[in-house]
């Protein structure tokens, strides 16, 4: 038997299960679903829940979550009062400071390098000890388990800006996808892990679901408290270390769910609200370019040119090198150009025809839709023949240690012929890449003629 933790008045869409609530049994708080959530069991309800259905008992407000509440809302006022006190009358040291950005570094690159990118996406493999480190660091950001965070953000990522289905939808406001969706209990369903399936497989994401409460306790309230009993100021280290750091971090973490979806450009796709912001990119350990993210969600990168602020790429890249990450996904330039010229095209349609744009123009930009489609299906034909020749070369590579092949001579030309074949294919993939950079120029000049056309002679 489970007893109703909802109030009436909320929607739900969880399984068949009957809640009864014999009186009123006061609150639990646990870690699933939100950061933590408050449950109140309410006088004598009773009533059935069956999974897809909606019921809406009346048009309440949800509920408080009282305990996050006193997180997300009680924690930084604490912070703005406290931090300048202590600061004021008896002042903090650059070892208390250091350690304050260490821990903020280390709790942030746990969350994106790992919750994010490796669990969430599956955008690489790590190693045990990576996931370990990642389980640690991320508990202390008190952002929730893996398998809760990882959950809830396949589920935006699968229903953006769907104001029913979208844990944090952008469609809601600015607060709401900020902190709002986590002061009340907007979700009712219970939590629904069928999406994160994989994750329930790994040993080490299911240890810290289980252990997270006392794992994140110690990793906020412990490990400060030990490093202010080594540095002599329990107080000072604890209000820098413990309580600014992990408002700061929960706030940088919040922008990408918020700004990120209000302020930026948007370059790849317009078929939703996130943005590209550099700004965001670098308080947010590289998580700034949203727009990019949300059409190519597997890469591991985020800021995909060399100059652009990224350093949960670089952490990733680094462990590559030394052995603790591999299989690092890379969305290929061609589809990055095709998605750029796709949102464009789209734009400089919408622009000639608020333009009243000439005949020849709109010709003209037709012609090049046409040439975009012939190098779109260009390069899909050669990414079928790229396919097509691993599988051979896979199979021959069997053949070969099955020593069905011929003599070594005869292997040795086979392999020269299978690197010029390489090579041509490379070249060929690389001219239509060039081809779609160069296309974006000529896009970009009819666009500009379409403009100069509608200003009044």
């Amino acid at each position: 038997m489970n007893y109703l933790t909802k109030p009436l008045g909320v929607h739900s869409t969880v399984e068949s299960t009957t809640y009864v609530a014999p009186g009123l049994l006061g609150q639990v708080a646990r870690h699933s679903g939100r950061l933590f959530r408050a449950e109140t069991l309410t006088l004598n309800a009773i009533y059935t829940v069956t999974t897809g259905t909606r019921i809406s008992m009346n048009d309440s407000k949800p509920p408080l979550n009282r305990i996050n509440a006193v997180i997300f809302l009680g924690l930084p006022l604490a912070a703005l009062l406290l931090v300048p006190l202590w600061g004021i009358y008896y002042g903090y040291d650059g070892f208390q400071w250091l350690w304050a950005l260490a821990f903020l570094y280390l709790n942030g690159l746990s969350i994106t390098g790992g919750y994010h990118r490796l669990w969430a996406h599956r955008a690489y493999r790590a190693s045990p000890a990576l996931k370990w480190f990642f389980a640690f660091w991320g508990a202390g950001a008190l952002q929730n388990s893996i398998l809760t965070w990882a959950s809830d953000h396949r589920r935006h990522h699968r229903h953006v800006d769907d104001n029913e289905l979208d844990p944090y939808s952008a469609g809601r406001g600015l607060w709401f996808s900020h902190i709002g969706w986590m002061l009340r209990e907007h979700d009712s369903y219970e939590p629904d892990f069928s999406n994160a399936r994989d994750l329930q497989n790994d040993p080490i994401v299911m240890w810290q679901d289980k252990h997270y409460v006392a794992l994140t306790t110690f990793m906020n309230l412990g490990l400060p408290l030990l490093l202010g009993v080594w540095h002599g100021d329990i107080i000072g280290t604890l209000l820098l270390v413990g309580l600014l750091r992990l408002v700061v971090n929960h706030h940088v973490t919040f922008f990408i769910n918020s700004l990120a979806h209000y302020w930026g450009t948007r370059p790849y796709t317009e078929s939703n609200s996130a943005r590209d912001n550099g700004f965001l990119a670098f308080l947010t350990y590289g998580e700034g370019y949203h727009n990019y993210h949300h059409i190519f969600q597997t890469d591991y990168r985020n800021g995909i040119r060399w100059w652009q602020w990224d350093p949960t790429k670089w952490m990733i890249s680094a462990c590559s090198r030394v052995g603790l990450a591999s299989d690092l996904k890379r969305v290929p330039d061609f589809k990055i150009q095709r998605a750029i010229l796709d949102t464009q095209f789209e734009r400089a349609r919408s622009k000639m025809e608020e333009a009243q744009s000439s005949e020849t123009l709109r010709a003209s930009l037709e012609r090049e839709y046409q040439l975009f489609t012939e190098s779109v299906n260009q390069w899909t034909a050669l990414q079928g023949e790229r396919y097509e020749r691993k599988k051979s070369e896979l199979s021959e590579a069997l053949g070969e240690r099955k020593g069905q092949l011929g003599d070594a001579l005869t292997q040795r030309r086979q392999r020269l012929q299978q690197q010029w074949e390489h090579a041509a294919l490379r070249t060929k993939l690389k001219e239509l890449e060039y081809s779609l950079k160069m296309q974006r120029k000529r896009l970009g000049l009819l666009v500009q003629q379409a403009q100069l056309q509608a200003l009044p002679a």
